[in-house]
């Protein structure tokens, strides 16, 4: 039985009570954390106070552990790097000037716990969550994508959440119609009771259609509209998405939030309508921590305060306590602030669309958060302590104690076989593993060109949305992660997750112009996993600088771990997940990642390295992990993106892919089977220039390198251009029907290795 459910809990009573002891570690507040709260007050809180502290204070929605180290992302921007950036960090989501008066917003999430706890609704939820922070910006939400970890592809629970997640995503944003333009899906062990389900979404909206989360103008009416509040989700934020969870342990698992596709499109033109009409001051959605979260920020970023009528809110549920009101996550809500004049107008509205709108409050001019309930003043604080002023922590962190044996333990000595049956067998069993086999499985659910505005998709190296129909202006997304690479070195790993993406994005001819990043780590209180996420967050902030391209927002992922802290094993592998957007003027020009006729010259740009340590082919051939993942060098990788973008607009890439994960093999097989065109390859002269092995040639994932097919005719325009741009590059082959050919390996049939590749996830699943 709650304190509310034994008697009133108000502040006068609160003020009269101070002995009285609240159940705070129940949810995930810390003792000192509770001495902080009353310290603030001056008294101790009331039980729907110490929700919302709970809920505000957490990993999910505070950042505690984090920020401080976030703080890098900004101090490394330079004036350069905002030249195109109209809302950076801080608010729901980044806004970016891609010309002609047009922006796009996109922002990446995680909503891993749920997803574990019950896959379909954590999954779903967590694509209508990142929507609602595209809405709320004043964007019309256009596409998404999503990037998911697994378990074991062999272990028995890995089905159940697989199909949950998958069948999540692609039942929620095809319901809403929304491309799913893009993503990743990959498996490892680490990830067995840890899942990453991490969504994106892009939005579209003109300059001046920005709207931000703040409360202002003293007298200004606080409307909640949407779907009723409900008992799903309570405590998400303060216990599921902050502490770990083990079998035969203490319980913390509260209810997941329960999705309703349709009513959030409903309510995406229903804001739209607002917006467009003028009748919207300031909009918050409502996802992790719900009421307490809109209302704390709302008041936090404006200029005075706000007062609520908690009796008000519309209800599924009428059991449900202040408390739970309050910290309830019920999907499809919005909290927007409205001047009275236009509140009539407002209202009219959201009645034509159908969505159950209330008044519950008003602007004030106390600086307070009050929320009376009743009659009874339940709530009575300064928002800014709730929702920006909270714990801020300086965890210890050290380089583990394993990590030097890691790094030693190098998978270049590993046997590399020269004979050909043995590579053509390694060549095989690498393309059609889990994590290079073929995701049309997955992403065969989504729908991929709904709305008619997505140029390029998955399995291309990038999505291609067109945002003016006129002009043929659209922007490109690529998002791109290596957990085996931040095992080894995190610094590097987080710079490798931004050089793919910035690599997919020029491979389809787009300019790269800013990042979101989602940041999934273990445990903050060990110190090994705390030094992974520093050292993943400086990379990143090192590789932006480098590249100029700024960081508009994104999340933090903390307590993905089950393990005891200390152990190699103790958390997932560190996975910074970065997503980069670009901007190209004419969407027809975006290049694909396949060639689809036989006869062009195909090349491969960038040099070779013997750099198999975090490769696939030493994870599927030798079960080996250790060494150090590949270099980055992110000037090279700059000016490899200045020659795939030059020449793509310059007409003379046909087809260009790079290369990442399975390094060349795994190129030339995604090429060929793209629009079912084959190659013949001799890689001789490639392997003698660099000095490598054909395993090496093969197999190697050195970085800051691409495949790019020409017509014969413009051979000598592509090499001329490499040479302007300072990179190597050599014609590797040609294009020819329904055969990929490599000398020294063998021949492989495309329809068979079509086959081949699209039968490991189906096969499972």
């Amino acid at each position: 039985m709650s304190t509310e459910q034994v008697f009133p809990d108000t502040v006068e009573n609160a003020a009269a009570t101070p002995d009285l002891e609240l159940p705070y570690r129940d949810l995930g507040l810390k003792d000192d954390e509770y001495q902080q709260i009353v310290s603030l007050l001056d008294r101790r809180p009331t039980a729907a106070e110490l929700a919302m502290y709970s809920v505000m204070w957490s990993e999910h929605c505070s950042y505690k552990s984090s920020k401080i180290h976030l703080r890098q992302f900004g101090e490394k921007t330079t004036a350069a790097m905002r030249k195109h950036l109209l809302v950076g960090m801080g608010e729901n989501a980044g806004v970016v000037d891609i010309g002609d008066g047009w922006a796009v917003t996109f922002k990446v999430e995680s909503h891993n716990h749920p997803s574990f706890v019950e896959p379909h609704q954590g999954a779903a939820t967590g694509v209508g969550g990142i929507v609602r922070d595209i809405i709320s910006m004043g964007a019309r939400p256009v596409a998404v994508m999503d990037q998911l970890r697994f378990g074991a592809i062999d272990h028995p629970d890995t089905a159940r959440v697989v199909h949950g997640v998958v069948s999540g995503i692609s039942s929620y944003g095809n319901c809403l119609g929304l491309p799913n333009i893009g993503g990743e899906t990959e498996f490892d062990a680490s990830y067995q009771t840890n899942p990453l389900v991490n969504a994106l979404c892009l939005g579209v909206l003109r300059h001046e259609d920005i709207h931000l989360a703040n409360a202002s103008g003293v007298g200004n009416k606080v409307v909640l509209f949407g779907a009723r509040t409900g008992g799903d989700g309570i405590g998400g934020a303060s216990i599921l998405a902050s502490e770990t969870f083990e079998e035969g342990g203490p319980t913390k698992r509260p209810s997941v939030q329960v999705g309703d596709p349709f009513m959030e499109k409903v309510l995406i033109e229903c804001c739209l309508e607002l917006f467009h009409a003028g009748l919207v001051e300031g909009i918050q959605d409502l996802g992790a921590a719900g009421i307490s979260c809109a209302t704390s920020e709302l008041a936090s970023n404006g200029d005075g305060g706000m007062h609520v009528d908690l009796e008000k809110v519309l209800l599924r549920d009428e059991t449900l306590t202040a408390g739970e009101i309050l910290m309830s996550e019920s999907q499809e809500r919005m909290m927007a602030v409205v001047a009275p004049e236009k509140l009539d107008a407002f209202l009219a509205i959201t009645r034509k669309w159908d969505v159950e709108t209330a008044v519950i409050g008003e602007v004030t001019g106390t600086g307070r958060l009050t929320i009376d309930h009743f009659g009874h003043r339940i709530v009575d604080v300064d928002p800014k302590t709730v929702a920006h002023e909270g714990p801020t922590y300086d965890r210890p962190y050290a380089r583990p104690s394993w990590q030097d044996a890691l790094v030693a333990d190098a998978a270049e000595s590993l046997p590399h076989p020269d004979e050909d049956d043995a590579i053509y067998e390694q060549f095989l069993s690498v393309i059609t593993s889990p994590n290079l086999s073929s995701p049309a499985w997955v992403t065969d659910q989504y729908d991929r060109y709904v709305q008619g505005n997505t140029a390029l998709a998955q399995p291309d190296d990038a999505g291609v949305i067109r945002v003016d129909e006129t002009s043929g202006l659209g922007v490109a997304l690529a998002t791109d992660a290596n957990g085996r690479y931040a095992k080894l070195d995190p610094y590097t790993g987080a710079q490798l997750a931004l050089a793919e993406a910035y690599r997919n994005v020029s491979c389809v001819g787009a300019r790269p112009l800013a990042v979101t990043d989602c940041l999934n780590f273990g445990s903050p209180e060990d110190p090994d996993a705390m030094w992974q996420l520093v050292e993943a967050i400086t990379g990143l902030a090192d590789g932006c600088q480098t590249l100029e391209i700024p960081v508009t927002g994104g999340n933090v992922s903390l307590y993905n771990s089950t393990g005891e802290p200390g152990r190699i094993d103790s958390s997932i592998n560190p996975t910074p997940l970065v997503g980069v957007l670009g901007v190209m003027d004419d969407v027809s020009r975006a290049v694909p990642s396949g060639w689809y006729k036989e006869g062009l010259a195909v090349y491969l740009v960038g040099r070779t390295y013997n750099e198999l340590s975090g490769s696939v082919w030493a994870d599927v051939v030798h079960g080996h992990l250790g060494g150090r993942p590949p270099r980055v060098d992110l000037e090279t990788e700059a000016e490899l993106g200045g020659f795939l973008v030059d020449a793509a607009t310059q007409g003379l890439a046909r087809a260009s892919h790079d290369l990442s994960t399975g390094g060349l093999a795994q190129a030339l097989v995604e090429a060929s089977v793209r629009f079912g065109v084959g190659v013949d390859v001799d890689l001789n002269e490639l392997a003698e220039r660099d000095g490598l092995s054909l395993v090496s040639t093969l197999f190697s994932e050195s970085q800051s390198r691409a495949l790019i097919a020409v017509d014969e005719a413009d051979q000598m325009g592509v090499e001329g251009l490499a040479a302007r741009h300072g990179l190597a590059i050599l014609r590797i082959g040609t294009t020819v029907v329904n055969t990929l050919e490599i000398k020294g390996v063998g021949t492989f049939n495309i329809a068979e290795l079509i086959e081949a590749r699209d039968a490991t996830l189906r096969a499972r699943f």
